[in-house]
């Protein structure tokens, strides 16, 4: 795409800089390199479809990785499934014994001490 540049004493002799960062220099043997060319459609509908494949690329090895984490922790989860037993025993047993620090200290009621209001109603209800 040529652009049309009128004959300027100015241009030709670089006298005026400022005309010089917007036109290409036109010297003895020609005009010089033009320093921007507005894409044409072609190139513009090919930037987009470029931005498009990138973009979907990226969605593409996001939902990959996404999907690998899950199949990691899932087979985590698996490979702990054998001693969950055992934590729950554990877990039941520190419940039993009631070690709970709030209601130690008499901050919240104890769980035995609800149950035990729960299992008797008042009489006159």
């Amino acid at each position: 795409m040529a652009v049309a540049i009128p004959d300027c004493p100015a241009i030709a002799n670089n006298v005026n800089s400022s005309v010089m960062a917007t036109r290409p220099t036109i010297g003895p043997e020609g005009p010089g390199p033009q320093h921007f060319v507005i894409p044409n459609t072609r190139e513009l509908r090919a930037q987009s479809v470029h931005r498009l494949q990138i973009g979907l690329l990226g969605l593409a090895i996001m939902l990959l990785l996404v999907g690998l984490a899950n199949i990691i922790m899932d087979r985590a989860k698996l490979a702990d499934g054998g001693s969950e037993s055992a934590k729950a025993a554990a877990a039941s047993a520190e419940k039993k014994t009631g070690n709970d620090p709030l209601a130690v200290i008499g901050a919240v009621p104890s769980p035995e001490a609800t149950s035990v209001q729960n299992a008797n109603p008042p009489a006159g209800r």
